[in-house]
């Protein structure tokens, strides 16, 4: 029942999670400083597999007011037997046009690890890179990219109130000394039930360039409030064998209603 295949998703459903989410109202701020997101995560919709949390917090970063965020994933129970996940990210990012300025990935995937920082410099359009793992630091030209937190948040803030069945959001993401591009499919819409009670979302399918971390998964969905916060409600990965799912668990400081029938 856990192969390889199910260790793969439990990866790329993480690395999901982090990145996808979206919201149709630009002048209304779709979150604020304090926002927390806690999500369960689960094997076939009954065997707890791991927690994802998401926090906020406005800080100052070298004079600059900015968005300080965490996002904290892990592994427990019986699949950490088969596939410990302990992932830990940090970014810094501009409260007004949510550029990043820091980004802090520090990872351990099933023994896959990697210690990085990466701090943005726009004023000569180079990411500089230190490995801590390696060793080594590198520096990468960039133009216009966001990293796996602050594509979060990024999103967040796009007008989609015309999107149509199979359009795509799209945004070039720099993670691991590269520029990948990102895509966000949108599937329609669909009322769900939760814990919560009837939620109406919006139904999209992310779709990466191919690659080491990222592979076009059309096996992921993902369904994402249809209010003014525009956060995930649910994420499912389709296995071979059953699937790999998240669920908002708990939430506190949204900036907008939480909408529920």
């Amino acid at each position: 029942m856990f192969d390889l295949n199910m260790k793969k998703h439990i990866s790329i459903l993480i690395f999901t999670f982090f990145l996808t989410i979206i919201s149709g109202q630009e002048k209304i701020p779709a979150f604020k400083s304090g926002e927390w997101l806690r999500y369960k995560m689960s094997y076939s919709g009954f065997l707890r597999a791991g927690t994802a949390i998401l926090e906020v917090q406005e800080k100052e970063l070298k004079g600059k007011k900015v968005y300080h965020t965490k996002g904290t994933g892990w592994t427990s129970g019986m699949i950490k037997w088969f596939f410990e996940v302990e992932d830990y990210y940090e970014s810094y990012f501009d409260e007004e046009n949510i550029k990043p300025y820091v980004f802090k990935r520090k990872i351990n995937e099933g023994g896959y690890k990697k210690h990085r920082i990466t701090s943005f410099n726009y004023d000569v359009k180079k990411a500089y890179v230190q490995d801590f793992k390696l060793q080594k630091d590198t520096s990468v030209a960039f133009n216009d990219v966001q990293d796996m937190l602050s594509s979060f948040y990024y999103l967040r803030s796009k007008d989609i109130s015309n999107i149509k069945y199979g359009d795509e959001i799209k945004l070039d993401m720099f993670l691991d000394s590269q520029v990948y591009q990102f895509k966000l499919r949108y599937l329609g819409k669909e009322t769900i039930r939760t814990h919560f009670g009837k939620i109406n979302t919006l139904i999209f399918r992310p779709l990466v360039q191919s690659g080491r971390v990222f592979k076009a998964q059309e096996s992921v969905t993902m369904w994402i409030s249809d209010d003014a916060n525009k956060i995930p409600i649910k994420l499912r990965a389709d296995l071979r064998v059953g699937s790999l799912t998240a669920e908002l668990e708990e939430f506190k400081g949204l900036a907008n209603p939480f909408l529920k029938q």
